[in-house]
């Protein structure tokens, strides 16, 4: 999958017999601006804002001048239906014409000396209106900190629980769940999709009451698990098991405030720890219809529905901005068993439409058609 914003994360299609590839270059060729490889091409359209999918759709149509959307929906590995809201935005970025008065609808590609001079013409126009908004920053460097104290790792702790706007991961040791407990109370009150995981359980399965209303969903390890926290893309912790535990030596924590090292310490708590633990307690689904923006509380709830014999539909908008609606065919997850995902971290729904089964992933996807930036769920007619 998870969660670049701005692809849509398919592989290049294999080539159709009308479609005419760029050679990969020889050594001879270094430095040849007419021998660039596809993935050089490819990095250069990206620099003018192009999704891969955008990528993928102009070059199908560079390599035949003009054709129907259905070939170049072949060319590209994308549905007819995308084909039309890709051209439209590609003939608003100046690289192609649609021709939507002839039937079938055809695109013509612009000749590219013509359509990236008026890609540089408009950048240029704009530019004296950015130079007078710029006020340069400082560089931001990621926080990356060790921190010492028990005092300070809580402190930590019940901060990033308390700033959490759409999810937090988190997992503690038993001895410690009641210092963070109106933390995640209140969490779970404002709608954040709160994962818990209690470790250092040494005397049987604990009663599901004693972290009633403290979870999403609860599960619990009788080992002794580091202490860790992840909170939506902002910041991040994990530490020795004793960090939380009273007069402990020698233990230490990292915390940190970048999305990618983020996701790094979410991983590791869904892939590793989270699977290996034991289920104690799960939500009820939300009422239907619901609307999400962060796609694995909509895989949760999508998933807690289908299990109760619901049949869904939803409406996808998605990050490069097209919608699609269907009934729900299969949703791929292991936050709750059964675990449905054909590989680790897999979290995906999967929808009917017009134009055949459409794969949807979040933050940080890659296998899917598209990435969801927001998702409604509803009974299926």
């Amino acid at each position: 999958m998870s969660d670049d914003p701005s692809s849509d994360n398919r592989s290049t299609p294999t080539p159709t017999s009308d479609t005419q590839p760029i050679p990969d270059r020889s050594p001879a060729d270094e430095g040849d601006p007419y021998n660039r490889t596809d993935e050089e091409i490819r990095s250069e359209l990206s620099v003018f804002g192009l999704s891969s999918a955008e990528v993928d759709t102009y070059l199908a149509v560079l390599s035949r001048g003009e054709t129907k959307a259905s070939v170049v929906a072949e060319g590209a590995g994308v549905s007819q239906r995308a084909v039309y809201s890709i051209a439209d935005r590609l003939e608003r970025r100046g690289l192609v014409r649609v021709k939507d008065h002839a039937s079938p609808t055809r695109i013509r590609a612009l000749p590219p000396e013509e359509a990236i001079s008026e890609l540089s013409d408009r950048l240029e126009s704009v530019t004296p209106s950015l130079e007078a908004r710029f006020d340069s920053p400082e560089d931001r460097a990621p926080e990356i900190r060790i921190v010492k104290a028990r005092a300070t790792a809580l402190k930590r702790l019940r901060s990033a629980i308390a700033d959490a706007e759409s999810e937090a991961l988190v997992a503690v040791p038993r001895s410690a769940y009641s210092e963070v407990e109106s933390e995640l109370r209140s969490a779970v009150d404002r709608g954040v999709l709160v994962f818990l995981l209690i470790g250092g359980v040494t005397n049987g399965s604990p009663s599901p009451a004693e972290f009633s209303g403290s979870g999403t969903v609860v599960r619990y390890w009788d080992e002794r698990l580091p202490v860790l926290y992840a909170v939506d893309t902002d910041a991040a912790m994990i530490g020795d098991s004793e960090m939380l535990s009273n007069g402990a030596r020698d233990a230490d924590a990292v915390t940190v405030s970048h999305r990618h090292l983020n996701g790094s310490v979410g991983g590791l708590f869904l892939s590793a720890y989270w699977p290996a633990s034991t289920k104690l307690s799960v939500t009820d689904p939300d009422p239907l219809p619901g609307s999400y923006d962060w796609f694995r509380q909509a895989v949760l709830h999508a998933f807690l529905r289908d299990r109760r014999g619901v049949d869904l539909a939803a409406t996808v908008e998605t990050a490069s901005g097209e919608t699609f609606d269907g009934d729900i065919v299969e949703i791929r997850q292991a936050l709750v068993p059964p675990s449905t995902n054909g590989y680790t971290l897999e979290m995906s729904i999967h929808l009917e439409t017009a134009d055949g089964v459409v794969t949807f992933g979040g933050p940080g996807s890659f296998m899917e058609d598209f990435r969801a930036e927001s998702l409604t769920l509803r009974r299926a007619e």
